[in-house]
């Protein structure tokens, strides 16, 4: 026979039976799905190092990888001024860590490693004009630049692309010809033989033949090497070698870090580094370099992880075959 107390206990647990809900479920661990977009994001890394191994005009430069890239906006010096505006893009960019954005018609927008734009920059010193800009920075720096008779807006270019025509002298009075005042007296020309009709005889011109420039013979060789190595540290040794003709009086060298790495301490030269260019100046003992000749740096540096060979040397401005 039931009790009532085991009734009870029965009603209770049909109770709970009736009223629960079903067990909750573990959280789902599927990754959400991105929708679609239909903007085309870019991919590629930012802040990207890239190192300019030779310079090739003012506005164009070859990057390490054997790329050529030309600065947009940027128009080609005139011929006065051409020496000028190379010699200033060799000393600005070459062996220099840059980064490079690309624009629509291939051209590219260069920075220095600290933020300079390249552009902007020769621009205001007077160096490039402007090209293909309606306003804002550059066409404020062309008229700050022509202002100050900067670069090619002073002598001997004065602004001009080409010199002006020269005025064509006056024809003098003939001999024996007096000239009425206010007025301009011809020179008398010959008397002209009737008209004939000769045959010429045809020659044949030879064509003139064109030969690519050779490019210019490097002036100095650099072997970089990795001499000793230790955990977050280690230490270098650089040969420079003059192999021109002439006697190097006074010298910096260049050159980039493609993996972070730091100089801490340097001989034989005062090293001087913002970002990963480092430039080299010579000290007050060995500031000549006989042609031939050479003269060997060291330093100590740190690193983290990779510690490559900076394959881009330059000096005083200009490349050097790297042995």
């Amino acid at each position: 026979m039931v009790s009532r107390r085991q009734l009870l206990v029965v009603v209770v647990l049909l109770t709970g039976a009736c009223t629960g809900g079903p067990p909750e479920s573990a959280p789902s661990t599927r990754m959400p799905v991105k929708q679609p977009s239909l903007i085309n994001e870019d991919t590629r890394p930012e802040n990207v190092l890239h190192f300019v191994r030779d310079v090739l005009d003012a506005r164009t430069v070859e990057l390490a990888d054997g790329t050529a890239v030309r600065v947009a906006q940027l128009a080609a010096p005139p011929d006065c001024w051409s020496a000028g505006a190379l010699a200033f893009a060799r000393s600005t960019l070459l062996a220099s860590a840059v980064r490079i954005n690309r624009f629509l018609s291939g051209e590219v927008n260069l920075t220095l490693e600290d933020g300079t734009d390249y552009a902007l920059l020769a621009v205001q010193r007077g160096v490039l004009r402007a090209e293909g800009a309606d306003g804002g920075p550059l066409i404020s720096a062309e008229t700050e630049a022509a202002a100050a008779n900067r670069g090619l807006w002073g002598p001997p270019c004065n602004g001009l692309d080409a010199a002006p025509p020269l005025a064509a002298p006056p024809i003098p009075n003939a001999p024996g010809t007096p000239g009425t005042p206010g007025t301009t007296t011809r020179a008398a020309l010959p008397p002209q033989s009737p008209t004939t009709t000769e045959p010429r005889p045809t020659t044949t011109q030879p064509r003139p033949t064109t030969t690519t420039p050779r490019p210019p013979a490097r002036v100095c060789a650099v072997a970089y090497r990795v001499t000793n190595q230790w955990p977050g540290g280690f230490q270098a040794s650089v040969t420079v070698r003059n192999t021109g003709t002439s006697t190097i009086n006074g010298w910096t060298l260049r050159w980039s870090f493609a993996d972070g790495q730091t100089v801490d301490g340097m001989w034989n030269a005062t090293s001087r580094q913002s970002g990963a260019t480092v430039n080299a100046v010579n000290a007050n003992y060995n500031p000549q370099i006989a042609p031939g000749a050479s003269v060997q740096i060291g330093f100590n540096g740190s690193v983290r992880g990779r510690n490559s060979v900076p394959g881009v040397f330059a000096l005083n401005g200009e490349a050097c075959t790297v042995e």
